[in-house]
């Protein structure tokens, strides 16, 4: 700032204004140009540091963001963390820029620490369904640009195939799955659609209408798991006292209610509008858990068990 203002700034005159050392100043000076990539450049005429001749025709700025070395290896885990979600490799491509950055940041044997950190942290996604990376962009993009998105999309239980045109409100990662939340301008309201179910994608011209991030949120993760619209109702679990255990510290939904039972067991109450994924999550407890209410999803995970149990014999 001091160099952008005076056009020419003594060394004296640094050492003044920072508050520094010589040796400090230098590394500072260094750091900006090696690391940071400023035009700065020793005047032997005016006995001072000015920006370089490159200056004029490619304005310098510095980073907007200012990070430590511990701050810098926790972008890198975040970087890793994202390339895990990423099956193609699209958003990783785009974020190496970034990456590359960081690395330099870290100056040298910064990289080698870099990889390890990054070898050392692994995401284990079960039942991924991948998704094209094309239409993964293209839903990215509308997403941005605020324009509509024409699909071909199939619903999987109707095994029906359908034109839609829809207005990307957010995108969701849920269980090693992408998902659109989308105005739907043929059912005329919200609807989630999953990406890998995407056949053919591409961008409009006209804008996206554009739905309140508040209503978005109220009609959209009221549900349990993926699901979404329809009446709320409770569903209350009983959980054997040594499935207590690990049931207590997890949270099944963000509006969830628990408490302990007498008999050392545990008593979770939470929200759905379709049983679907809840009657799923319930079968993987097998013989920890009971639902006690309501008859509905009592009877449906009773006759699911019924069938599996038909299927052994």
């Amino acid at each position: 700032m001091l160099i952008r203002h005076k056009g020419l700034v003594s060394f004296a005159s640094l050492l003044q204004e920072l508050e520094v050392s010589a040796a400090t100043l230098k590394r500072d000076l260094e750091y900006l140009r090696d690391r940071l990539g400023a035009p700065i450049v020793y005047d032997r005429e005016g006995n001072g540091y000015r920006f370089g001749s490159e200056y004029r025709s490619q304005k310098h700025e510095l980073p907007g963001l200012w990070f430590n070395e511990r701050e810098l290896y926790s972008l890198l885990m975040a970087h890793q963390l994202l390339s895990e979600l990423d099956s193609d490799g699209l958003l990783s491509r785009h974020l190496q820029p970034l990456l590359d950055r960081i690395h330099d940041l870290l100056g040298p044997g910064g990289e080698d620490d870099a990889h390890a950190l990054m070898r050392r942290v692994r995401i284990v996604s079960a039942l991924r369904r991948p998704v094209a990376s094309e239409h993964f962009e293209r839903v990215g993009e509308a997403l941005l640009r605020r324009r509509r998105l024409h699909m071909r999309y199939l619903t999987r239980t109707r095994g029906e195939v359908s034109e839609r045109e829809v207005s990307p409100q957010r995108l969701v990662h849920y269980r090693s799955t992408w998902y659109l939340d989308a105005w739907c301008h043929t059912r005329e309201r919200l609807l989630r659609f999953a990406l890998d179910a995407v056949q053919v994608a591409s961008i409009g011209d006209q804008l996206a209408k554009e739905v309140p991030m508040r209503q978005v949120e109220a009609e959209m993760d009221a549900g349990y798991g993926i699901y979404a619209g329809g009446q709320k109702r409770w569903a209350v679990l009983h959980f054997t006292a040594q499935a207590a255990r690990w049931i207590s510290q997890e949270q099944w939904h963000p509006e969830q209610q628990g408490r302990r039972l007498d008999d050392g067991g545990y008593e979770l109450k939470l929200p759905y509008v379709d049983e679907t994924e809840l009657v799923m999550d319930v079968l993987r407890q097998g013989e920890q858990v009971r639902v006690i209410e309501p008859d509905s999803l009592r009877d449906a995970v009773r006759q699911r068990l019924a069938l599996a149990l038909h299927a052994y014999d």
